[in-house]
């Protein structure tokens, strides 16, 4: 069960916590490692912290961009100590682990990590179902990349082994959770025809943008859910290009 899970590490500045990354992972049984735009790497630095985690390090994938990394995941989780303008949904690890453990369809799941100095960014942010935050003291909240990755892979991997020994649920194939790439294709059939029906306006672009996605976040949508409402959109789409023809 633990090889559903992909650790997102996120323009990474320093190679060392690359490689300190993937012991953590490898220590509790996490193997999937993906790298969005590291700032050195390969790296002999990344090797050397690594230790016998190398084979973690040799299948990494590194992509150019986050939509990439988390593309074929129903769940994705983003780590932040930083608040936001737009709350999300804020879970300690260890509700994020019963969260999995109760939603064992959603799989692959993607934890998410940020550059070192910031975090993640807002963007990357709304792209995530949840927001995980580690309890820390609150006058000194600093918490290394590879400590982080280390304590949520201790989380997942104490209740995975538990989790084992549970049957497992059996969820039709229309009924699995989109992807994150599904649901980038159903938001920019909206955004295609909002912008047909002259719905959307340029000022207001980026506001509605955010929010169809942190609705549609919220709404779980299932593949037959998602097929329903594509359905629809090419229907309004249909109807509205048959108007306007016949002007």
């Amino acid at each position: 069960m633990l090889e559903q899970f992909k650790v997102v590490l996120s323009h990474t500045t320093h190679p060392g916590n690359i490689g300190a990354a993937a012991r953590a992972m490898k220590v509790m049984g996490l193997s999937r490692l993906s790298l969005v735009n590291p700032k050195k790497y390969p790296s002999a630095e990344a090797t050397e912290r690594a230790s016998r985690a190398n084979d973690i390090l040799a299948n990494a994938e590194v992509v150019t961009n986050v939509e990439e990394a988390i593309g074929d995941c129903r769940l994705v989780v983003g780590t932040s100590a930083r608040t936001r303008s737009l709350p999300s949904k804020l879970i300690t690890p260890r509700e994020l682990t019963q969260l999995v453990v109760d939603n064992q369809h959603k799989m692959p799941v993607a934890i998410m990590f940020g550059t070192e100095n910031s975090g993640l960014t807002n963007h990357e942010l709304h792209l995530c179902h949840y927001h995980v935050y580690i309890p820390t003291n609150p006058e000194y909240s600093s918490l290394n990349l590879a400590s982080a990755v280390q304590l949520i892979s201790y989380e997942l991997s104490l209740a995975f082994a538990e989790f084992e020994q549970l049957p497992q649920q059996v969820i039709p194939d229309n009924e699995q959770p989109v992807s994150r790439e599904q649901l980038a294709g159903t938001l920019a059939h909206f955004d295609e025809v909002m912008r047909l029906t002259r719905y959307l306006v340029p000022e207001q672009e980026k506001q509605i943008d955010v929010r169809m996605n942190r609705l549609l976040n919220k709404a779980d949508l299932t593949l037959s859910e998602m097929n329903i409402l594509r359905g629809f959109l090419r229907s309004v789409s249909y109807a509205v290009k048959r108007a306007q023809q016949q002007d």
